[in-house]
């Protein structure tokens, strides 16, 4: 699967997520974070697509940030949100840091 669609496919599932807190719970939060990640993503993925500089390194951002704010929560609240919000970090950490990394 091309990077391309793999940024998109996060940035809508985190953005989607994001949206789905807010509505759930209200939560201002979740929907300021979930659609800055998915932004970071989709531009991400745009770029990548677009073949212009830093697309990677914008996902790769993206998943920095996801992780930082999600892996920690993960760990001392052992809920779902969190964790599931971790493995999709981790999966875009090691997605495009091999890319990255193949640059």
């Amino acid at each position: 699967m091309s990077l391309h669609y793999i940024a998109y496919s996060l940035g809508a599932l985190t953005a989607g997520g994001g949206t789905m807190g807010y509505v759930k719970t209200g939560s201002v939060p979740s929907i300021a974070a979930g659609m800055t990640v998915g932004i970071l993503y989709g531009l991400g993925g745009y770029r990548i697509q677009t073949r212009q500089p830093y697309g990677v390194e914008l996902a790769l951002l993206a998943s920095i940030i996801l992780g930082g704010s999600s892996i920690p929560r993960a760990l001392r609240l052992r809920k779902t949100v969190p964790t599931i919000l971790s493995l999709v970090s981790l999966f875009g950490l090691l997605t495009f840091g091999r890319a990255w990394n193949a640059l």
